[in-house]
């Protein structure tokens, strides 16, 4: 027999490959599916994006640098001054990466420590990255109670003296909640006082429907120990192009430049110059935005009156519904998949994500369906 690694070995199956084995058993079933399950944009990608990426393929193909273009990382550091209002330097503050996914697994083989202190419920990514870095992890519950976030007072110094990487993701994936600059000021001073790394994952930070765009990490008035990780995945609807960048502090972005190279996750050029002409561009974001606030606006009013109510907040492309987890799996029979929030960990047992990815027109044909369901004698 070949033997496993054991951590690979004890791990469960990602939790959304579970999803998707159940949808394959209704399709097989002949039950027609609206997915609102996992989280992955099917918007067209614009397409002078698409034009871009085209130009930029040429007959000799090198290996991509592992900083990444010096045009892709201006162009990063003029849209976090447009859309943050901060000031980065592109050579020593920024590097691109191969999506955000990448970025978030590896983080924690960079940085001292031995925990990785992450908020649950929560993407798995992060915990699956520390498991095979050999760290521990130290889940900080998100509040129902004080609008999803973590009580960073209630963990003790000295454990945080172990921590290598504290993660924070807002808005937030499953519970669309936002935070302040004010939290993530208090978050950095944690960082900074027990020397350890907060990266920001702020994936959805452009999806959003409340008057004032969420805050960055990035603005906080002291960027030592603080990096983000932003993407254009759901901005730009460029799921397949894995695309992001982190930056911030001068000494995380050196370190992941001395580790990156011998992980071999550079993006490639051609995707990289269709990156800057994306992050160049604002009209195309807006029509993204409104896009799914006319599906938001669809489907929570048929999920209200069945008495599914989204407890999160007012950003991402994700609601987040209470008392919700019994009501997903009847209406898998019906051909509406949500994602169970035990997907995400016993933290969140109970609720209900519902990623309102599927077109506007499928989402007002789930919320006939969900009428109907909820109408239905039971």
């Amino acid at each position: 027999m070949i033997r496993l690694s054991p951590v690979l070995e004890g791990m469960r199956t990602y939790p959304f490959l579970r999803l998707t084995e159940a949808k394959r058993e209704m399709a097989a079933r002949g039950v027609s599916i609206i997915d609102f399950g996992i989280g992955e944009p099917r918007e067209e990608t614009p397409a002078f994006i698409r034009e871009a990426l085209a130009r930029a393929v040429v007959p000799r193909s090198t290996y991509p640098a592992a900083d990444g273009l010096s045009e892709l990382r201006e162009a990063v550091a003029r849209w976090c001054g447009h859309r943050f209002g901060v000031g980065l330097d592109p050579d020593s503050e920024i590097v691109p990466t191969l999506g955000s996914k990448e970025a978030i697994f590896h983080l924690a083989e960079v940085f001292a420590g031995d925990l990785v202190a992450l908020t649950v419920p929560g993407y798995p990514v992060a915990a699956r990255g520390a498991a095979f870095a050999g760290k521990e992890v130290l889940e900080l519950p998100l509040r129902a109670d004080a609008d999803f976030e973590p009580d960073l007072d209630a963990v003790e110094p000295a454990t945080w003296d172990r921590v290598s990487v504290l993660w924070l993701n807002y808005p937030n994936n499953p519970t669309a909640a936002t935070v302040s600059t004010g939290f993530y000021e208090r978050a950095a001073a944690l960082a900074r006082r027990h020397e350890f790394v907060l990266a920001s994952d702020e994936a959805y930070s452009e999806l959003y429907f409340g008057a004032r765009p969420p805050a960055s990490a990035l603005q906080v008035a002291d960027r030592r120990h603080v990096c983000a990780l932003n993407t254009l995945s759901k901005r730009s609807s460029m799921p397949g192009y894995r695309s992001g960048f982190i930056a911030g502090d001068p000494e995380i972005i050196a370190a992941l430049k001395h580790y990156r190279p011998n992980a071999g996750v550079a993006p490639q050029e051609f995707v990289q110059r269709a990156a800057v002409a994306a992050w160049g561009d604002e009209t195309h974001v807006d029509e993204v935005r409104e896009l799914y606030r006319a599906k938001r606006d669809v489907l929570m009013p048929a999920l209200e009156s069945a008495g599914l109510v989204h407890v999160g907040g007012d950003a991402s492309f994700f609601l987040w519904l209470a008392d919700a987890e019994e009501a997903a799996g009847a209406l898998l029979e019906e051909g509406i998949v949500f994602a169970p929030g035990s997907l995400f960990g016993p933290a969140g047992a109970g609720y209900a994500r519902v990623a309102l990815v599927p077109t506007l027109e499928e989402c007002r044909r789930a919320a006939e369906l969900i009428s109907r369901w909820r109408a239905a004698p039971r």
